[in-house]
């Protein structure tokens, strides 16, 4: 039993920011009903790769939740919203600002109903503010941060991260956000609106940076494959691959020259003596490094590492590292059996508990296909529910049975 069991979560949000966060949410326990639109659902429904015509994409954010396909403008629908409101501990929405208030589904009117609704907006540059009623997405807060300032080769074209870090880094905040609100509602009784823009989520990650360019003005420039402030804190490269190596402080940076590279007089060379004179002679102390660590293959480099205590690992590619043996022994691939897609892999929760249980049970719900047993919870009888969908205002899944 996860430790959020008998929280409700009302899921109207889509692509991949709010549904990160909601599928947290569900793997700690709680019940996420998904609010789909009646036409397509999520967006990320038509992002492929897709198998058997459905989205692994969506398949991949939005497992342990219901879909429910609902018609938001008209009348009948926002009733059946508002019920299950009522009922609701969270909500989660990342409409631009603006268009749950056109809606009638904004945080005001849902409180009159609801004094305890934690009712949480996730958009690109947040509820207030001269940005807020501009789109955002994750590449623009990239550039907008800095953050592509800092990332490539030093004089090179500015170059994104290799994933969307911002949707994610605001679900992940989205996320703590929520659990926050929650607590002070289990304490006091009352809700609030909690504001996640992505804008936001990613500037107080620069910590070493803040601190340079607060104490005297130093502006982050993109170092490529080296640490920004020590040395060697890189990639290098070996006979047959590229690898990490860590040399944070002087002891590693010891024991890296003399029991892994054989070279214990450069522990007193006054290019290396400390990690500002290694930083600032880094090129002529990569190639050196590397011309020793060009004639072995880098797994032997790796294992010397762990044996002097040195940081050091591969640099895989994404499939080496999904089936790297440490993450499948903690638990962080699954496999789950889809009614459609048949049975594909999800990556884990990286949170562990010594007393409640994380379960991922579910895979990703087909469109609407909880529509029916959400609406019978509420109290709906079949033929209600067969009146709402020949109107338009209700989208009901066909059931597919696995084989």
């Amino acid at each position: 039993m996860g430790p959020l069991q008998g929280a409700k979560i009302l899921d109207a949000s889509q692509i991949m920011a709010g549904p990160y966060c909601t599928m947290v949410l569900a793997d700690l326990g709680a019940e996420v009903i998904k609010i789909e639109k009646l036409q397509g659902g999520d967006d990320a429904r038509q992002m492929g790769p897709y198998v058997n015509g459905e989205s692994t994409c969506f398949f991949q954010i939005n497992r342990n939740k219901k879909s429910i396909a609902l018609n938001l403008k008209s009348e009948e629908g926002r009733e059946i919203f508002y019920e299950l409101a009522k009922e609701a501990d969270v909500i989660v929405e990342n409409y631009r600002p603006g268009v749950t208030k056109s809606l009638g589904i904004d945080y005001e009117t849902i409180k009159e109903m609801n004094e305890g609704i934690v009712y949480c907006s996730i958009s690109g540059y947040g509820q207030s503010g001269p940005y807020s009623h501009k789109g955002g997405f994750d590449l623009v807060m990239q550039g907008m941060t800095g953050l592509m300032s800092m990332t490539g080769e030093p004089g090179g074209r500015p170059l994104k991260s290799g994933i969307a870090v911002y949707d994610i880094g605001a679900g992940i905040t989205a996320t703590y956000a929520i659990l926050a609100a929650y607590i002070h509602k289990l304490k006091t009784g009352k809700g609030q609106m909690v504001d996640i823009s992505l804008a936001e989520t990613g500037l107080p990650w620069f910590t070493w940076e803040a601190g340079a360019y607060f104490a005297n003005g130093t502006i982050p420039q993109a170092t490529g494959h080296r640490h920004r402030v020590s040395a060697p804190y890189q990639a290098i490269q070996a006979k047959d691959a590229y690898m990490m190596v860590g040399c944070a402080n002087q002891r590693t940076w010891e024991k890296f020259s003399a029991e892994v590279l054989g070279k214990p007089e450069w522990v007193n060379d006054e290019r290396y003596l400390t990690n500002s004179l290694r930083h600032k002679n880094v090129e002529e102390l990569e190639r050196e490094i590397e011309e020793i660590t060009t004639q072995r293959e880098a797994s032997y480099w790796i294992n010397k590492c762990e044996q002097a205590g040195v940081p050091a690992g591969p640099i895989n590619n994404f499939g080496e590292a999904v089936n790297d043996e440490h993450y499948l022994a903690r638990d962080m691939i699954k496999e789950l059996d889809h009614p459609v897609i048949g049975k594909m892999k999800v990556i884990g929760t990286p949170t562990k508990f010594s007393e409640t249980k994380i379960e991922i049970n579910t895979p990703a719900p087909l469109h609407g296909e909880h529509s029916e047993e959400v609406l019978k919870d509420l109290g709906f009888s079949t033929d209600q529910i067969q009146t709402l969908i020949d109107k338009g205002i209700l989208k009901q899944s066909p059931q597919v049975v696995s084989t």
